[in-house]
């Protein structure tokens, strides 16, 4: 363990503009890759079966979000905790908090998993609102990806830890080895085998088992003196407790983004039909290559915060929140231009249409990014408070945008829009910018006051 602590050191020390370089890069590249195991299977069906296709696994997406929530419980709870816990000197407890937090991954999301496949009709049916040729692509696409659906859960819940081990190109590894798998087992189960929907979804779990498997075989390797033990897999109910405490902010937030996707799909159906529902899947595909790598730079982030804040080194935690916070900026503004001035080269990545879906598409796309600079504020600000230990103030910036903000204006704005003659769908649309700012808001005013507060016990 002395030798982990040696590399630890050097999160302290080392340029601030460095760390976040070293980190984010593999991180972003990581996410990157992350993004492409959402939407490549929504490209092959969008090309190779038809545009309902990807009505019907977008309608399912915020099942998978929930899986992932529980995975980001206890991923990101636990690498806070291990950072923290190296910033303070204490690295005798790194092995048990990872031994602890391999038991959750698998118990937790495990338990979501068997409900949903014991309930999936009436999931599909009675909460989805799933029907006709968007029930049969769903329910084929959900059954087969909660089957493998516990390495999607274990594996980047895992690989946390190589980053924060010192290792971040060889976390980037393992997620590009899995999303390469799904690039090419894609074509071969879907047109090779002709199954369709399914072999999308059969390519992305063996991809993720996989991803899985190198993850475990780093912690074997010569690599890391890390290992997991069995008998810190026991779980202590104490280690337990600031786990879920800490990884509560990104879970809730993740699992109210699941809540208001099913909310959202719900309206979009109702006020737009099949099509809207298929132009926000095509928009939400094209926004994760956006949001993904800006998640990465504030993965990057946090083993330098929570290292430096432990080591109660407060300057150099607000300068690498402010890096941070400045890469995020850019890197949305850049996304901003290309959803603003080329949408249609978006679009084309999906399907070959050239009549309303496109149109669609478009509308959909450019007016729900107007803001989208802006969302740099939350994004980071609750990556900032998880990563110094603070899950209120964080799990507070995580939910305002979804559920204090965009729940009310998307039941709200279509009714107002409806009223005033206009397309209730285009209250959907605006109800995404609105949020945004909303949010912005009240996670500078939280940022500020933290860092008032560290200036005044430095």
């Amino acid at each position: 363990m002395a030798e982990i602590k040696r590399a630890s050191d050097r999160i302290g020390t080392d340029s601030v503009g460095k760390l976040l370089v070293r980190f984010s890069i593999p991180a972003i590249i990581g996410m990157f890759v992350n993004a492409i195991y959402n939407i490549v299977d929504r490209i092959y069906i969008g090309h190779g079966v038809d545009e309902l296709g990807i009505a019907g696994v977008g309608l399912v997406m915020p099942i998978m979000m929930i899986i992932q929530a529980f995975s980001m419980l206890v991923g990101i709870g636990a690498n806070s905790l291990f950072s923290i816990r190296l910033g303070e000197g204490r690295s005798d407890e790194v092995e048990k908090i990872m031994g602890n937090a391999f038991t959750l991954l698998f118990l937790i999301p495990g338990v979501c998993i068997i409900l949903c496949l014991f309930f999936l009709e009436p999931i599909l049916r009675d909460v989805m609102k799933a029907e006709g040729e968007v029930y049969k692509y769903a329910e084929s696409y959900l059954r087969v990806i909660l089957y493998g659906a516990i390495f999607a859960a274990m594996s980047p819940g895992l690989t946390h830890f190589i980053r924060s081990d010192g290792h971040p190109k060889t976390s980037m590894v393992v997620q590009i080895v899995g999303a390469l798998a799904n690039i090419i087992l894609d074509p071969i189960f879907i047109f090779g085998f002709n199954m369709g929907v399914a072999g999308a979804a059969w390519a992305t779990i063996i991809s993720q088992f996989i991803s899985f498997v190198f993850v475990m075989s780093y912690f074997n390797s010569k690599w890391t003196r890390l290992r997991f033990h069995f008998r810190y897999m026991k779980l202590n109910m104490k280690l337990t407790a600031a786990i879920l405490a800490i990884g509560f902010a990104p879970f809730i937030m993740q699992f109210a983004m699941s809540f208001v996707g099913i909310l959202q799909n719900a309206i979009i159906l109702k006020y737009g039909g099949n099509e809207a529902l298929t132009a926000m899947t095509i928009f939400f595909s094209a926004l994760t290559v956006i949001i993904m790598p800006v998640m990465g730079i504030g993965q990057g982030a946090q083993p330098i915060i929570g290292y430096n804040y432990g080591a109660k080194r407060y300057e150099r935690v607000k300068k690498c929140f402010l890096l941070a916070f400045a890469a995020c900026s850019a890197m949305l503004f850049i996304g901003f231009v290309v959803m603003q001035f080329a949408p249609g080269f978006c679009f084309s990545l999906f399907s070959k249409d050239d009549g309303s879906l496109r149109a669609s598409s478009i509308l959909t796309m450019r007016i729900c990014t107007i803001m989208l600079p802006v969302i740099a504020f939350q994004g980071m600000g609750g990556q900032f408070f998880q990563a110094i230990g603070k899950p209120l103030q964080a799990s507070v910036l995580s939910l305002s945008r979804q559920i204090l903000f965009f729940i009310p204006m998307i039941l709200f704005l279509p009714l107002l829009f409806g009223d005033f003659g206009l397309n209730p769908i285009y209250g959907v649309y605006w109800a995404f910018p609105l949020a945004d700012i909303c949010s912005a808001a009240i996670s500078f005013i939280f940022i500020r006051g933290e860092f008032k507060r560290m200036k005044t016990i430095s």
